[in-house]
């Protein structure tokens, strides 16, 4: 297996070709902590955040590293699995578009895919190949050469997730694409301690109402239903992988009375979270976070 890593004053990428003999590899949990990039060509499957994927064309993926990522299976052609952390590309955190927490990493549609067309796929394999050659260079400059071609990949992911993902809100004012995009920053930071619309009405200064109708506006969720729904999804995933008890996760996601989470986790999901666990228990591996 060929890992190709870049490393430098707590900076850190790396690149490996994906195939069916380094899946076992790439899942280990020693890339979790990385932010992630995966170009699949056709016939991979995998499953992201209990979201199952298949490609039937080129596609990328793109995991933060608060994310749980399994490849299950693997196409005839190679692909790339690219991991690197927020030393190299995120040193500030700031909300730019393409920027380590840009749309492509957080987005209220838990949607990490975006296709790639014929001509954006060869641009973009292109670009990994040059990655590659950097890697492998000897040049003092290639870690900004690097970079680049990253920056490159993203923004083209971006333009094409907002055409794939966000339908007619693509054409909306771009004040209130924004407006859509604060408020799931807030809901990403908050989600443990504010779990009602008023209390993200209170951060945005704007009555509950007002939200609600320009989310109505933009045909989008209900703001109560996104709010829920990251809720249960890092319910979901302390149940799978972390070792802590349900009432544990209940009061780790703000919630001072567990049998009133254990109530909106089964309600939602439609399984107890003792059950949902044993479903899961019974496939993957717990690992202690």
């Amino acid at each position: 297996m060929r890992n190709q890593v870049f490393e430098s004053n707590y900076k850190k990428f790396g690149m490996i070709q994906l195939n069916q003999q380094t899946l076992d590899h790439v899942n280990t949990a020693q890339y979790k902590p990385y932010i992630k990039v995966l170009y699949l060509p056709a016939g991979y499957a995998l499953t992201v955040d209990f979201r199952q994927f298949t490609t039937t064309q080129p596609s990328l993926f793109f995991i933060h590293f608060n994310q749980h990522i399994q490849i299950e299976r693997a196409g005839k052609q190679p692909g790339y699995f690219v991991y690197y952390n927020r030393d190299f590309y995120c040193v500030q955190i700031h909300d730019e578009e393409v920027a380590c927490d840009g749309l492509l990493f957080n987005n209220i549609y838990n949607q990490p895919m975006t296709e790639l067309p014929p001509r954006e796929d060869k641009i973009v394999t292109e670009a990994f190949g040059e990655i590659s050659a950097e890697l492998d260079s000897e040049e003092s400059t290639r870690e900004e050469m690097i970079r680049t071609y990253l920056k490159q990949v993203i923004i083209r992911a971006t333009r094409l997730w907002k055409q794939q993902q966000l339908g007619s809100l693509e054409s909306a004012p771009s004040a209130e694409i924004e407006f859509f995009r604060h408020f799931s920053r807030l809901v990403d930071i908050h989600f443990r301690e504010k779990h009602g619309v008023m209390d993200y009405a209170d951060l945005l200064a704007i009555a509950p109402k007002t939200l609600s109708k320009k989310f109505n506006k933009l045909n989008l969720s209900q703001p109560n239903d996104i709010i829920k729904d990251r809720i249960l999804l890092e319910a979901k995933r302390l149940l799978v992988y972390s070792s802590l008890s349900i009432k544990e996760i209940a009061y780790n996601l703000g919630y001072d009375d567990p049998a009133y989470f254990n109530r909106l986790f089964t309600n939602r999901i439609g399984a107890t979270p003792a059950a949902f666990r044993k479903q899961y228990n019974g496939t993957r591996e717990v690992i202690s976070e």
